[in-house]
């Protein structure tokens, strides 16, 4: 018996050019995602080797339990200073294009090439250089999974 997926997420990868303005064109698969299960409207923010992008509503779940549980946790200032103040809200325009503050872009050395990367309930946003060396280091280090994913039943 086949297995049907029971929900759009964000997934796979592909490689977009920024326009000279900083636009990126939203993948049809991802803005398909936020159509239907969220609004056409992401919020970007920097994170550790990327930008990471939320649907809105899954960036206010974030923010939520920032406040009510990330006091509790050592450290998380530092962390919430450096997340919070990348957020762009970006909403979707007419041509599926979100526009990249210059700031994020120059941050993490984005000149035209990037790719956007699904990440289930978010997706990420690369230099393309940057990407490359990420995966070829994920790769290297595989084998670091297996616990993990033998633990849920994956292995």
């Amino acid at each position: 018996m086949k297995h049907q997926v029971s929900s759009l997420r964000f997934r796979s990868r592909s490689e977009h050019s920024l326009d000279t303005k900083g636009r990126l064109n939203i993948p049809s698969r991802f803005r398909e995602v936020l159509r239907e299960v969220y609004t056409e409207t992401v919020v970007v923010t920097n994170w550790q080797k990327s930008l990471k992008a939320f649907p809105l509503e899954e960036w206010e779940r974030l923010e939520e339990k920032l406040i009510s549980k990330g006091r509790m946790q050592p450290g998380m200032g530092d962390f919430v200073r450096y997340v919070i103040s990348g957020v762009t809200v970006c909403p979707l325009d007419k041509q599926g294009r979100i526009l990249l503050p210059a700031t994020l872009r120059s941050e993490f050395g984005f000149t035209k090439e990037v790719v956007l990367n699904g990440m289930l309930e978010h997706f990420e946003i690369w230099d393309k250089s940057a990407w490359q060396l990420e995966t070829q280091r994920t790769r290297e280090r595989f084998t670091d999974f297996d616990s993990g994913l033998s633990s849920l039943g994956i292995l």
